[in-house]
Protein backbone atom coordinates (compact mmCIF):
# COMPACT_ATOMS: atom_id res chain seq x y z
CA UNK A 1 0.00 0.00 0.00
CA UNK A 2 1.25 3.63 -1.06
CA UNK A 3 0.81 6.24 1.78
CA UNK A 4 -0.18 9.39 -0.15
CA UNK A 5 2.65 11.79 -0.32
CA UNK A 6 0.79 14.45 2.17
CA UNK A 7 0.53 11.99 4.98
CA UNK A 8 4.43 10.86 4.65
CA UNK A 9 5.44 14.39 4.96
CA UNK A 10 3.41 14.88 8.61
CA UNK A 11 5.12 14.74 11.41
CA UNK A 12 4.34 11.88 13.07
CA UNK A 13 4.61 11.78 16.89
CA UNK A 14 4.22 8.19 17.79
CA UNK A 15 5.28 4.86 16.07
CA UNK A 16 4.85 1.07 17.62
CA UNK A 17 8.17 1.04 18.78
CA UNK A 18 7.41 4.60 21.29
CA UNK A 19 5.54 1.92 23.64
CA UNK A 20 7.96 1.90 26.06
CA UNK A 21 7.40 2.68 29.71
CA UNK A 22 6.86 6.25 31.40
CA UNK A 23 9.31 7.58 34.06
CA UNK A 24 7.87 6.62 37.11
CA UNK A 25 5.88 9.37 38.69
CA UNK A 26 5.32 11.14 35.22
CA UNK A 27 2.55 10.85 32.55
CA UNK A 28 1.46 12.23 29.28
CA UNK A 29 0.51 15.49 28.62
CA UNK A 30 -3.60 16.27 29.00
CA UNK A 31 -4.78 17.25 26.21
CA UNK A 32 -8.34 18.43 24.86
CA UNK A 33 -9.76 16.75 21.95
CA UNK A 34 -12.81 18.92 21.15
CA UNK A 35 -15.45 16.81 19.32
CA UNK A 36 -16.73 18.69 16.34
CA UNK A 37 -19.79 16.74 16.77
CA UNK A 38 -21.37 19.50 19.02
CA UNK A 39 -20.13 22.26 16.77
CA UNK A 40 -21.85 24.88 14.46
CA UNK A 41 -21.44 23.21 11.38
CA UNK A 42 -22.64 25.96 8.94
CA UNK A 43 -19.22 27.67 10.87
CA UNK A 44 -17.29 24.76 11.32
CA UNK A 45 -13.60 26.48 10.24
CA UNK A 46 -14.46 29.52 12.69
CA UNK A 47 -15.42 26.58 15.52
CA UNK A 48 -12.35 25.18 14.69
CA UNK A 49 -9.96 28.24 15.08
CA UNK A 50 -11.96 29.26 18.61
CA UNK A 51 -10.75 25.80 20.49
CA UNK A 52 -7.30 26.05 18.77
CA UNK A 53 -7.24 29.31 20.34
CA UNK A 54 -8.88 28.22 23.74
CA UNK A 55 -5.82 25.59 24.02
CA UNK A 56 -7.89 22.41 22.15
CA UNK A 57 -4.66 20.32 20.76
CA UNK A 58 -6.63 16.76 19.02
CA UNK A 59 -9.80 17.39 16.82
CA UNK A 60 -11.91 14.60 17.57
CA UNK A 61 -14.25 13.39 14.74
CA UNK A 62 -17.37 11.00 15.37
CA UNK A 63 -18.26 8.44 12.27
CA UNK A 64 -21.35 7.19 13.09
CA UNK A 65 -23.10 4.68 10.46
CA UNK A 66 -26.70 4.46 11.21
CA UNK A 67 -25.93 1.03 12.56
CA UNK A 68 -23.55 0.16 14.85
CA UNK A 69 -25.18 3.00 16.59
CA UNK A 70 -28.57 4.83 15.51
CA UNK A 71 -26.87 8.12 14.68
CA UNK A 72 -25.57 8.91 10.94
CA UNK A 73 -22.60 11.98 10.91
CA UNK A 74 -19.70 12.05 9.01
CA UNK A 75 -17.95 10.27 6.29
CA UNK A 76 -14.42 11.06 4.77
CA UNK A 77 -15.03 14.15 2.70
CA UNK A 78 -15.13 16.28 6.04
CA UNK A 79 -12.35 14.72 7.43
CA UNK A 80 -10.72 16.01 3.62
CA UNK A 81 -12.72 19.49 4.70
CA UNK A 82 -11.00 19.78 7.90
CA UNK A 83 -7.24 18.90 6.82
CA UNK A 84 -6.61 21.74 5.00
CA UNK A 85 -7.73 24.65 7.83
CA UNK A 86 -5.90 23.21 10.90
CA UNK A 87 -2.84 21.35 11.52
CA UNK A 88 -4.16 19.94 14.96
CA UNK A 89 -4.19 15.96 14.66
CA UNK A 90 -7.62 14.53 13.19
CA UNK A 91 -8.87 12.00 15.70
CA UNK A 92 -11.25 9.49 13.70
CA UNK A 93 -13.72 7.12 16.39
CA UNK A 94 -14.96 5.35 13.88
CA UNK A 95 -18.73 3.61 15.16
CA UNK A 96 -19.25 1.86 12.59
CA UNK A 97 -20.09 -2.07 12.05
CA UNK A 98 -17.12 -2.75 9.49
CA UNK A 99 -14.67 -0.47 9.84
CA UNK A 100 -11.78 -2.59 7.48
CA UNK A 101 -13.93 -1.26 5.05
CA UNK A 102 -13.05 2.44 5.40
CA UNK A 103 -9.64 2.65 6.74
CA UNK A 104 -7.88 2.93 3.47
CA UNK A 105 -10.61 6.26 2.71
CA UNK A 106 -9.73 8.59 5.69
CA UNK A 107 -6.31 7.79 5.35
CA UNK A 108 -6.34 9.59 2.08
CA UNK A 109 -8.85 11.60 3.63
CA UNK A 110 -6.12 13.13 5.69
CA UNK A 111 -6.85 11.04 9.25
CA UNK A 112 -4.02 11.53 12.22
CA UNK A 113 -5.44 8.79 14.39
CA UNK A 114 -8.18 6.25 13.87
CA UNK A 115 -9.89 4.14 16.61
CA UNK A 116 -11.92 1.17 16.28
CA UNK A 117 -14.41 -0.79 18.43
CA UNK A 118 -13.90 -3.59 20.07
CA UNK A 119 -17.21 -5.09 19.57
CA UNK A 120 -17.24 -4.82 15.83
CA UNK A 121 -14.14 -6.10 15.04
CA UNK A 122 -13.77 -9.62 14.68
CA UNK A 123 -9.84 -9.90 13.55
CA UNK A 124 -8.82 -6.97 15.63
CA UNK A 125 -5.12 -7.44 16.08
CA UNK A 126 -5.25 -7.46 11.61
CA UNK A 127 -7.46 -4.46 11.78
CA UNK A 128 -4.85 -2.43 13.81
CA UNK A 129 -2.15 -3.37 11.62
CA UNK A 130 -3.70 -1.98 8.63
CA UNK A 131 -4.70 0.91 10.22
CA UNK A 132 -0.80 1.00 10.93
CA UNK A 133 -0.24 0.00 7.28
CA UNK A 134 -2.13 3.34 6.24
CA UNK A 135 0.17 5.88 8.19
CA UNK A 136 -1.84 6.31 11.12
CA UNK A 137 -2.03 6.10 14.84
CA UNK A 138 -3.68 3.16 16.02
CA UNK A 139 -6.38 2.89 19.09
CA UNK A 140 -9.49 0.59 20.07
CA UNK A 141 -12.81 1.96 21.83
CA UNK A 142 -14.34 -0.28 24.46
CA UNK A 143 -18.01 0.41 25.41
CA UNK A 144 -19.28 1.13 28.73
CA UNK A 145 -20.12 -2.98 28.93
CA UNK A 146 -16.89 -3.96 27.55
CA UNK A 147 -14.15 -5.30 29.74
CA UNK A 148 -10.85 -3.47 29.60
CA UNK A 149 -9.07 -6.91 29.81
CA UNK A 150 -10.59 -8.30 26.20
CA UNK A 151 -7.65 -5.62 25.28
CA UNK A 152 -4.78 -7.31 27.12
CA UNK A 153 -3.57 -8.77 23.49
CA UNK A 154 -3.42 -5.87 21.81
CA UNK A 155 -2.36 -3.12 23.86
CA UNK A 156 1.57 -3.11 22.68
CA UNK A 157 -0.06 -2.50 19.12
CA UNK A 158 -1.92 0.95 20.25
CA UNK A 159 -1.38 4.54 21.14
CA UNK A 160 -4.66 4.89 22.94
CA UNK A 161 -7.25 3.30 24.46
CA UNK A 162 -10.77 5.02 24.25
CA UNK A 163 -12.68 4.57 26.90
CA UNK A 164 -16.69 5.37 25.82
CA UNK A 165 -17.97 6.93 29.15
CA UNK A 166 -21.61 6.99 27.82
CA UNK A 167 -23.06 4.11 25.22
CA UNK A 168 -21.82 5.63 21.62
CA UNK A 169 -24.27 7.51 19.16
CA UNK A 170 -25.69 10.47 21.06
CA UNK A 171 -23.26 13.61 22.15
CA UNK A 172 -24.99 15.78 25.68
CA UNK A 173 -25.30 12.51 27.62
CA UNK A 174 -24.69 11.86 31.54
CA UNK A 175 -21.11 10.77 32.49
CA UNK A 176 -21.35 6.86 33.84
CA UNK A 177 -18.89 7.07 36.41
CA UNK A 178 -17.87 3.13 35.71
CA UNK A 179 -15.57 4.56 33.03
CA UNK A 180 -13.26 5.54 36.12
CA UNK A 181 -12.15 2.13 37.00
CA UNK A 182 -11.94 0.93 33.51
CA UNK A 183 -9.03 4.04 33.30
CA UNK A 184 -7.65 2.65 36.09
CA UNK A 185 -7.56 -0.76 35.73
CA UNK A 186 -5.92 0.80 32.04
CA UNK A 187 -3.06 2.72 34.17
CA UNK A 188 -2.08 -0.73 36.02
CA UNK A 189 -1.95 -2.44 32.75
CA UNK A 190 0.14 -0.12 31.18
CA UNK A 191 2.41 -0.22 34.03
CA UNK A 192 2.45 -3.85 34.85
CA UNK A 193 3.02 -4.50 30.92
CA UNK A 194 5.70 -1.75 30.78
CA UNK A 195 3.76 0.09 27.84
CA UNK A 196 3.02 3.72 26.83
CA UNK A 197 -0.45 3.91 25.38
CA UNK A 198 -2.49 7.27 25.88
CA UNK A 199 -5.77 6.77 27.94
CA UNK A 200 -8.70 8.62 26.31
CA UNK A 201 -12.27 8.82 27.21
CA UNK A 202 -15.22 10.33 25.59
CA UNK A 203 -18.72 11.01 26.69
CA UNK A 204 -20.34 13.36 29.79
CA UNK A 205 -16.71 14.77 30.11
CA UNK A 206 -17.52 18.21 31.52
CA UNK A 207 -16.05 20.95 33.54
CA UNK A 208 -17.90 19.16 36.45
CA UNK A 209 -16.65 15.54 35.72
CA UNK A 210 -13.20 16.59 34.04
CA UNK A 211 -10.80 16.34 37.44
CA UNK A 212 -11.96 13.44 38.86
CA UNK A 213 -11.37 11.13 34.83
CA UNK A 214 -7.82 12.96 35.38
CA UNK A 215 -7.52 12.13 38.81
CA UNK A 216 -8.29 8.18 37.66
CA UNK A 217 -5.51 8.80 34.76
CA UNK A 218 -6.92 9.95 31.48
CA UNK A 219 -4.80 12.09 29.59
CA UNK A 220 -6.93 12.53 26.38
CA UNK A 221 -10.33 14.52 26.65
CA UNK A 222 -13.26 14.36 24.51
CA UNK A 223 -15.38 16.95 24.98
CA UNK A 224 -17.98 18.57 22.55
CA UNK A 225 -21.06 20.25 24.56
CA UNK A 226 -19.15 21.02 27.43
CA UNK A 227 -16.78 23.30 25.18
CA UNK A 228 -18.43 24.74 21.66
CA UNK A 229 -21.22 27.40 22.46
CA UNK A 230 -22.35 30.46 20.76
CA UNK A 231 -20.50 33.18 22.14
CA UNK A 232 -18.51 31.00 24.64
CA UNK A 233 -16.02 28.14 23.15
CA UNK A 234 -12.97 29.62 23.10
CA UNK A 235 -13.61 30.36 27.46
CA UNK A 236 -15.16 27.10 27.59
CA UNK A 237 -12.08 25.48 26.16
CA UNK A 238 -9.17 27.72 28.43
CA UNK A 239 -11.57 26.65 31.35
CA UNK A 240 -12.02 23.19 31.09
CA UNK A 241 -8.13 22.51 30.76
CA UNK A 242 -6.76 24.58 33.44
CA UNK A 243 -9.32 22.41 35.59
CA UNK A 244 -8.22 19.37 34.04
CA UNK A 245 -3.99 20.40 34.01
CA UNK A 246 -4.99 21.68 38.21
CA UNK A 247 -5.96 17.20 39.05
CA UNK A 248 -2.98 16.28 37.03
CA UNK A 249 -0.14 14.75 38.24
CA UNK A 250 3.35 15.52 36.44
CA UNK A 251 3.54 15.86 32.65
CA UNK A 252 6.04 14.43 30.28
CA UNK A 253 5.43 15.35 26.22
Amino acid sequence: MIVPKQMRERDWSWTPADAGKLSSGATHVIELAASILAADFAHLADEVALVERGGATILHVDIMDGHFVPNITFGPPVVQALRPITKLPLDCHLMVENPDDFIQAFAEAGADMMSVHQEVCRHLHRTLQHIVQHGMQPAVVINPATPVDTLVEVLPMLHHVLVMSVNPGFGGQKFLPLALDKIAHLVELRDEMGLNFRIEVDGGVAHDTVAQVVEAGADMLVAGSAIFSPGKTEQNAVEFLKLARAAGPVQVA
